[in-house]
Order: structure tokens, then C-alpha cells, then sequence
């Protein structure tokens, strides 16, 4: 299971014990994860599982133990497009660590945003780039998306606000055999 990506620009509000969380990851996006390691995910790497209805959590810090939203539930929203995943999120301060995420972000602690995926066989390509290599991930299997403070992306946006109620937990086992950071 791999993990990049950042929340830039977060904002939070609520309505009736309830936030709504919107954050973009964008495609195409190179980052520097360690000194001569760059890696950049392609558009629509993470196409299959959501195509597929899979089910995708929201997560505080990598913790399946700490859910915030999910597809399952009808609290997760995810929209792939050609430049970037787009998420909604409905967040309800019902649990001790959805308010603790929503009291850290409001305190600007957390601004990150970082998904959770295993590469599928041939979905990376790695090529030297001077002193250095740089990784481009074509299709990866997205388990979930992290609030984190600090992430590896820092392009990605999230912000969170409170918007009329619309209509709007599987375990996934994590593996971590394809890490490459």
C-alpha cells in the first residue's frame, strides 16, 4: 500500500453535528519523495476500482480504525476525471475521532490529503532522470483516502464545508509488499 498527496487550502463547516469534506487530487502532479526518488500519478491510475463501485474509505491518518466516510455507507462521493479525483465527503462528529479530525483541522493541524493503493501488475513505469529516478503510476488498486499532516503530494486540495443534507466497513486487507518510498 503506498500513500502520497496533500491538502492545501482546507476549510471547514458545519451544520447540525455534520461537515462536508471536498478535496481534488490531481493528476500529473510530480512530487520529491525522497532526494533523486520523484514519483507522479497518471490520469485516471485509480480508474478501475471506482468504475467498478468498489467500496473506498475516508480515512484520518491510514486508521481503518478511525472511518470518516465511505462509499458503502453513502457518505463518500468519488468523481475520476481526466485531471484529477475529486472526493465528497459527509463527515458526521458522532465519533471521538471525527471530532478530533475536525477540531485539528480547524485548528490547522491537518491539510493533507493522501490516497492508499497497491500497484497492479505493469501499472508503473520508473525511468532514470539524471542522478535520479522518477516513477509514473498508471493503475493502482485505491483501498482509501487519508486526512493526513503531512503528505506526500503537496498540490493535492481539500477543504470542508457544511451544505444542506442531500442524498447524499469492509476491511480492506493493506499490503504492503509493492511499497516503493
Amino acid at each position: 500500500m503506498l500513500w502520497g498527496a496533500s491538502l492545501g487550502g482546507l476549510e471547514l463547516r458545519s451544520e447540525g453535528g455534520e461537515a462536508r469534506l471536498r478535496a481534488t487530487f490531481p493528476y500529473g502532479a510530480e512530487t520529491e519523495l525522497a532526494p533523486g526518488r520523484r514519483e507522479v500519478i497518471a490520469a485516471r491510475a485509480f480508474a478501475e476500482r471506482i468504475e467498478a463501485g468498489e467500496d473506498i474509505h475516508l480515512l484520518s491518518g491510514h486508521d481503518y480504525e478511525k472511518p470518516l466516510a465511505s462509499r458503502a455507507a453513502g457518505t463518500l462521493t468519488l468523481r475520476d476525471t481526466d485531471t484529477a479525483l475529486v472526493l465528497e465527503a459527509r463527515i458526521d462528529g458522532g465519533t471521538s475521532w471525527a471530532r478530533d479530525f475536525l477540531a485539528a483541522h480547524s485548528a490547522g493541524l491537518i491539510r493533507g490529503l493522501s490516497p492508499g493503493f497497491q500497484v497492479q501488475p505493469g501499472g508503473e513505469r520508473i525511468e532514470r532522470r539524471g542522478d535520479g529516478l522518477l516513477r509514473t503510476i498508471t493503475r493502482a488498486a485505491l483501498f482509501e483516502l487519508s486526512a493526513v499532516t503531512v503528505p506526500a503530494y503537496p498540490q493535492a486540495q481539500i477543504e470542508a464545508r457544511s451544505w444542506a443534507s442531500s442524498s447524499l466497513v469492509r476491511q480492506v486487507n493493506m499490503i504492503y509488499a509493492n511499497r516503493w518510498r
